[in-house]
């Protein structure tokens, strides 16, 4: 069966296709995008019918890749692919943001987005592809879209923007951003740099816009060839009562603006809130009031909407009372939890983690076992909010957003733990706890895992901080605010959520999701460098509290050495079925992982003291240390016969002591002198160049005249 497509270049002479009508045809729309061998399927599905009172869009997005893509099975024993891994979640999140804002803000109809990795290219990531794939699905469907949109990923090698860069070409890059957008306007932006200035990072976002452009065009073009897409569903999921929308205007809106003014603090102001529309609803008649309390705070959510953003607009205030630029006061501690390796509290305005450091060894990493991503991760970074955080009650767990918000501060601080350094072998682990969030609780883990890192005495290469801000625009009027260090509601009622971490010298993670059309260049530059100052006033709070790492681990941190020894050798130190190696970390209460890595086996030594680490790498050096001739071994008697004593030198090396070489007067036997199990000092004279067998002598190491005189 012949599907319609439509092809493009990327830009580079990789063609992107995108297919419709071949596959998973009984779904409303469906789309197939491939790059090389390469393949997505993206499907869509939305119900006639809104449910009853429904006030938002209830959009369900999610991404899954098949093992089979890349001719893989499963680990595991089911064998199958089971809950979506984080990696997975992270990318269905990152398609989420930049669709949701585009559906009608009166769609309410339960809407499922699925897109699936079917063919996998090991050198391509599927993932800049994913978001081209469900814009595709939704336009050739009946849904209702304000699409098409694309995103794309930007790397930077040898000083030059790449789109898309293949997995070969990212290891030498130092931008990873996905960046979202429509024909007209970026949406979305999420990724992590290695200290890149905030005019790399505009030019980065402008290469990617421009790239997006080519693929929006592309599912514009393929519409035109779907009958059905030309009609889009006709739909009515709510509705509305005119006269109640402009009383709930008319009696609460100065309420609404007066207690915005009054700069009281969240609790307090959201109880304020709920009195004034629980106050109008008292005002409705009891047998309208079940029909239209629900529309009452449906219009009192928009009056909240405008009032608050005319307040900030007009006045130049804050709802904390702060200026625009103003950041919440910060307290910070640091070693709260004495059994930590490593702890941190820091304290933004409402805004409160408890965060902890962990040091562990090799045995602790993170095993990365995806369809296309695998090996093992040194950093792993766990981000938990819990329900009183917020004065809740709420069922307990990891949702999708504590992944993300723990992504975020992942790659944040990833770049300036010292994994390259030789003398810092551990695993991370670091944990925050959210106990109070007001916005930006992802940022206030930033700060609070910089802060534990150094607790802990990590000598990371910089410390890393971030600022989360907000942007309230009127378009009518020409007017706008940047807002740095932005408040729950100020999130939540804005035109812009952008995340900015870094250190003093450039920005390492950020993340921004906007949800206005037609913002500039200009005000994007403005807001990046208001982030900037900010940035750098939290690090100066941060660097107060805590200017440099300490000088050494806690004494209960567990001390590793690593050792590096030929390939040959890693055999001798494990042993037959692991004997030696357990036998050594039994005898010196060490714990030892021995990995192959090139022509050098690494073996990493961990012990909670010194003393153990110490016996542990002199055994090891024992077992392989090459035999020098000329050098002195203390050696034990393994075996005697009528020629001479074999003697175990190193282990498992053995050489003759020949009769001759045991002392310097004649002897008839061996045993007038020695015993088996007897140890014994030995040189090593010589190596057969034939045989390779060992020579040794213990008379050299005898003065002949005592030994004469003795006897």
């Amino acid at each position: 069966m012949l599907g319609i497509n439509t092809t493009f270049d990327l830009g580079d002479g990789r063609m992107i296709t995108i297919e419709t009508g071949k596959l998973a045809k009984q779904a409303d729309g469906a789309a197939v995008v491939k790059m090389g061998n390469t393949m997505l399927l993206a499907t869509v599905c939305a119900k006639k019918e809104a449910v009853a009172n429904t006030d938002f869009m209830p959009l369900q997005v999610e991404y899954q890749e098949k093992y089979g893509a890349v001719g893989k099975i499963p680990g595991g024993f089911f064998k199958r692919e089971a809950r979506p891994s984080e990696y997975e979640i992270l990318i269905a999140r990152l398609i989420d943001r930049a669709l949701r804002p585009l559906f009608p803000s009166d769609f309410h109809a339960e809407t499922q987005v699925i897109v699936t990795l079917i063919s996998g290219d090991r050198n391509n990531y599927p993932d800049a592809l994913a978001c081209l794939a469900a814009s595709s699905a939704l336009a050739v469907s009946t849904i209702p879209f304000h699409g098409p949109i694309s995103e794309v990923r930007v790397g930077r090698i040898d000083g030059k923007m790449v789109i898309n860069p293949t997995v070969e070409e990212m290891e030498h890059s130092d931008i990873d951003m996905i960046v979202a957008a429509s024909m007209e306007n970026i949406m979305m932006v999420e990724g992590e740099m290695k200290e890149i200035s905030e005019a790399d990072m505009m030019l980065a976002l402008t290469t990617a816009h421009e790239a997006i452009k080519i693929q929006c065009q592309a599912q514009l073009d393929l519409v035109k060839k779907v009958e059905k897409a030309q009609q889009k569903r006709e739909y009515c999921h709510e509705e509305n009562d005119d006269e109640l929308k402009q009383r709930v205007y008319d009696e609460t809106y100065n309420k609404v603006y007066e207690v915005a003014k009054s700069f009281l603090g969240k609790q307090e102001r959201n109880q304020a809130f709920d009195d004034i529309i629980a106050d109008f609803i008292e005002t409705i008649t009891e047998e309208e009031q079940e029909a239209k309390a629900a529309m009452a705070q449906r219009y009192f959510h928009d009056v909240q909407y405008d009032a608050i953003r005319t307040m900030i607009l007009n006045e130049r205030i804050r709802l904390d009372g702060r200026g625009l630029d103003e950041i919440r006061p910060i307290w910070i501690e640091t070693d709260y939890l004495p059994a930590a390796h490593g702890s941190a509290i820091f304290t933004r305005g409402e805004t409160q983690s408890l965060t902890t450091c962990t040091l562990g060894t090799k045995l602790d990493e993170q095993m990365l076992d995806g369809v296309i991503i695998e090996g093992s991760s040194r950093f792993i970074l766990h981000y938990n909010f819990p329900p009183f955080s917020v004065g809740e009650v709420k069922r307990m767990g990891t949702g999708r957003r504590e992944i993300g918000h723990g992504n975020l501060a992942h790659r944040a601080l990833q770049p300036m733990i010292p994994f390259d350094d030789d003398n810092f072998p551990y695993s991370v682990r670091i944990v925050s706890d959210i106990l109070e969030s007001n916005g930006s609780s992802s940022m206030a883990t930033v700060c609070a895992g910089t802060l534990a890192l150094l607790d802990c005495g990590v000598k990371m290469k910089k410390p890393v901080s971030g600022i989360a801000m907000g942007l309230i625009t009127d378009e009518k009027n020409g007017k706008y605010a940047i807002l740095s260090d932005i408040l729950g509601d100020e999130d939540h009622l804005g035109d812009m959520d952008f995340k900015v971490c870094g250190t003093k010298d450039g920005i390492t993670a950020c993340q921004m999701d906007i949800k206005i059309d037609g913002l500039s260049s200009e005000i994007m530059a403005e807001a990046l460098e208001q982030a900037r100052k900010g940035r750098l006033h939290i690090l100066e709070k941060m660097t107060e509290a805590m200017p440099a790492p300490r000088d050494d681990y806690k004494p209960f941190v567990p001390r590793i050495v690593q050792l590096k020894i030929a390939r040959d050798f890693i055999g001798a130190v494990i042993g037959p079925g692991g004997k030696i190696i357990q036998e050594l970390q039994r005898e010196t209460n060490t714990t030892i992982n021995i990995e192959e890595n090139g022509e050098f086996g690494i073996i990493d030594i961990a012990a909670p003291n010194l003393e153990d680490i110490k016996r542990a790498v002199a055994k090891i050096k024992s077992i392989t240390a090459v035999p020098e001739v000329g050098e002195v071994y203390e050696g034990k008697v393994k075996s005697i016969a009528a020629y001479g004593a074999f003697v175990e030198f190193l282990p498992n090396t053995d050489g003759l002591l020949h009769i001759s070489e045991i002392v310097h007067r004649r002897l008839e036997k061996v045993e007038e002198v020695l015993k088996e199990g007897d140890t014994i000092q030995v040189k090593l004279i010589a190596i057969d160049p034939k045989t390779g067998k060992y020579k040794l002598s213990h008379k050299v190491l005898i003065d002949k005249k005592k030994e004469l005189t003795a006897n």
